[in-house]
Order: C-alpha cells, then structure tokens, then sequence
C-alpha cells in the first residue's frame, strides 16, 4: 500500500512539474502575432467564464425585470378593467338619463297640444296581484286627483284612477278585465266599446252588425262614456271575427310593461254627442256597456258617474 501510495504521489508531483514547465515556455514563446501563448490562453479561458457568466447575468436580470413589468402589468390591468366597468355602468346611467329626458319631452309635447288640464305623474310601482291590471303613480289627492280621471300617455290611452290616497293614486289599466271605454273606428267611424281581457289585448264589443272593420283599423276613444277625453288611440285591430260574438281584437298602442311618466286628465270632459251611427237601432247597448263595465271596477266607496245619454243635448256636461 505504501509503495501504491508513493507512486500516487509520485504521478501527481510529475503532472504538476510538466503543467508548470508548459506555463513557463508558453510564457516565452509567442505566437504569431507577438503574444504570447500564456497571455493569450488565459485570457480566451478568462473571456469565456465572462461571457458566461454575463450571459446568466444577464438572462437573471431580464427575468427579474419581466416579473416586475408583469406584475406591474397585471395591476395596470385590474385597473383598466376597473375604469371600463365604471364607464360602462355611467354609460348605463347616461342612456337611462337620455331615454327619461325622451320620455318626459313627449309627455311635455302631448301635454302643450292637449286641450285638457293635465298634470305630470311618474310610475311608483305595479300590481301586487297579476289577476289585476294596475299601477300606482306618484300623485294622488293632495294633488287634485279623483276615482275615474283618465290616464294617458304620449302612445294613447292607459286606463283610469280608481283610488286615490294622499300622494298616490292606483290606476286601473285599460286592458284590466274590469276596464271599458267608448271606443270608435277612426276609418269608418263605428261605434262600440273597448274592454280588457286582462292579457296584453283588448276586445272591441256591442259594434252593429254591418260595421267595417278591418285588420289594421285604429281604433280610438268616442268621448261618450264621460271618462276618457275624445280621440285618443286605444289600439288597432288585429282580427275580426264574424258571428253572434262579433269581437274584434285589439292590440294596444301602449306598452303597459314600460311606462315610467303618465298624464293624468284633471278637469272635467265636455259632453259628446254620439255620432250618427251610435242612434241608429242597437247602438244603445254601447254606452250602458261602457257604463256597466267601469261601474264594475269602481270602489265601493265612490261609484264611478253614469255617462251621458244618448239624448244628450249640446252644451249640457257631466258632472264629475
């Protein structure tokens, strides 16, 4: 073991002298272009450990910034993500603006070509029950308003107040299955009465048998049943149907599902007189319809005022 151990060593101390005999000729040989080797030997040794080590450096330093830059990124993102969902919801907020200013400029435009005294009133809420066609509207009596003054919108028609309180007032929409209303072709000018199904249509009834009436026919208010002002659109005709029924449907010219600003009618309508067609044998029926029909939906409290007569002479009015 001792004489392995020698020659161990002994290989070793060799290795070394030859390694710093090299080192020393190449110190004194020089190359080609006058340097010498060991000069040139070491620093290709030296300049690939830096090039190496400036490369990791390197790759460390711009991993490091990119983690920094997509930190920062991610948080410039949530907040880019945080201004668009706030301009989005103030671009919400804008167009609800801009549609009520629409809404509240036709009601102003409607109101300036009413004839009648109308007041302003905005929709609070809708029907707790769906068997009933209602809403309720901000004004009530402290404002003036009465059971049976009619509501209208820019579009026509949308029903009556049946209970007033302090400052809101319930109003019965015009397709509630209770409502009625005088109601006249406008193309041909027959008579009859409207009334609600309680769905989204109305039904036109009591018409004579030889009436005209067509798909697309507008239909509008007569003024006879003293509750509705003359001449507003109720809807127009979506079918005819022959028979003993003679019912005419009627799509409404109000959306019930969107309104948001209403007029109420406060003074008291002038008397109309039925035109020819309602005093010819078996129009009557159409006014005690009318009559018959409101009456049902009145309060108890109040019952709403019979309607005028056929016989009703020019310059007379109804008392509300």
């Amino acid at each position: 073991m001792a004489v392995l151990d020698i020659r161990q060593r002994t290989g070793w101390l060799f290795l070394v002298v030859t390694v710093g005999h090299l080192i020393l000729i190449s110190t004194q040989v020089n190359s080609r272009r006058g340097i010498p080797l060991f000069e040139a030997f070491t620093f290709g040794a030296f300049a690939e450990v830096q090039r190496a080590t400036s490369s990791g450096v390197g790759e460390v330093r711009d991993g490091w910034e990119n983690y920094f830059a997509l930190q920062q990124i991610r948080r410039d993102n949530a907040s880019l993500k945080q201004q668009v969902a706030q301009l989005q919801i103030k671009l919400q907020q804008e167009r609800a603006l801009a549609e009520q200013s629409r809404n509240l400029g036709q009601l102003l435009e409607l109101k300036n070509q009413t004839p009648l005294a109308t007041t302003g009133a905005v929709v609070i809420g809708g029907a707790a029950s769906p068997d009933f066609k209602t809403l309720s509207i901000d004004k009530g009596s402290r404002e003036g308003l009465k059971p049976d003054m009619a509501v209208i919108s820019p579009e026509g028609v949308v029903g009556r107040i049946i209970m007033p309180s302090g400052h809101a007032a319930k109003v019965q929409l015009l397709i509630d299955r209770n409502a009625a209303a005088g109601a006249v072709v406008e193309r041909t000018r027959a008579q009859g009465v409207v009334v609600g199904t309680g769905t989204n249509q109305l039904q036109m009834e009591y018409l004579p048998g030889s009436a005209d009436i067509k798909p697309g026919d507008r239909v509008v208010t007569s003024g006879i049943d003293g509750i509705y002002p003359k001449g507003f659109v109720i809807g127009q005709v979506e079918s005819v149907q022959r028979g003993d029924s003679n019912g005419v449907v009627i799509k409404p010219a109000v959306d019930f599902s969107s309104l948001e600003s209403v007029l109420v009618v406060v003074a008291p309508l002038p008397a109309v007189e039925p035109e020819t067609e309602a005093a010819q044998p078996g129009a009557a029926p159409k006014t005690t319809g009318a009559a018959s029909k409101a009456n049902a939906s009145t309060p108890a409290t109040k019952p709403a005022p019979p309607p005028p007569a056929p016989t009703t002479q020019p310059g007379e009015r109804t008392e509300d």
